[in-house]
């Protein structure tokens, strides 16, 4: 694997959701075009490449799916549903008790993603900014056809996961878990 080492911290915020639950808003920018973005999103290959789970099917269609949680040699099964699909504009599905809403607006070097990321327990929403920080520079290297491969679960402490932990801890103004 390439040498990975973190890029800055990302635009984030915290917001309180209409049913009390917390939103982590994180936005990052990206020097390539939304259709290329789309398919990191939803294409089972590319997912496998840079997000902590794989997906059963791709996800650019509404209904059920399966997306496997991995960390090291353990797996983790978990049923999800997609709720909406704008193609190259806006996704979101269920994970677990979690809600992902993966926002696309091109910009004029690339694209802008919004990851609005509502959890179901607020008190990890430093962890949960560090793990997509992570995974999102992952994506970023596949993306630019420079893949270093997934970056996921434990294994991402040895990639600075605390220190982004801490970071985000301080920059969203929440305590540590």
């Amino acid at each position: 694997m390439e040498t990975y080492e973190p890029g800055p911290l990302a635009d984030v915020r915290a917001e309180q959701a209409i049913d009390g639950r917390w939103t982590l808003v994180f936005v990052r920018a990206f020097p390539h075009p939304p259709a290329r973005v789309w398919r990191a999103l939803t294409a089972p290959a590319d997912l496998g490449e840079w997000a902590p789970y794989t997906a059963d099917r791709d996800l650019a269609t509404l209904g059920p799916a399966t997306l496997t949680m991995i960390d090291g040699d353990e797996r983790s099964d978990i049923a999800v549903e997609v709720t909406e699909v704008d193609p190259e504009r806006s996704l979101t599905y269920t994970w677990g008790a979690d809600v992902l809403r993966w926002d696309l607006a091109p910009t004029g070097d690339g694209s802008r993603l919004t990851l609005h990321h509502t959890l179901a327990d607020p008190s990890w929403i430093a962890q949960v900014a560090a793990g997509w920080h992570i995974c999102l520079d992952v994506a970023d290297h596949l993306m630019g056809e420079n893949p270093i491969g997934p970056i996921r679960g434990d294994a991402a402490r040895a990639y600075g996961w605390e220190s982004l932990r801490d970071a985000y801890a301080t920059k969203l103004d929440v305590e540590e878990r």
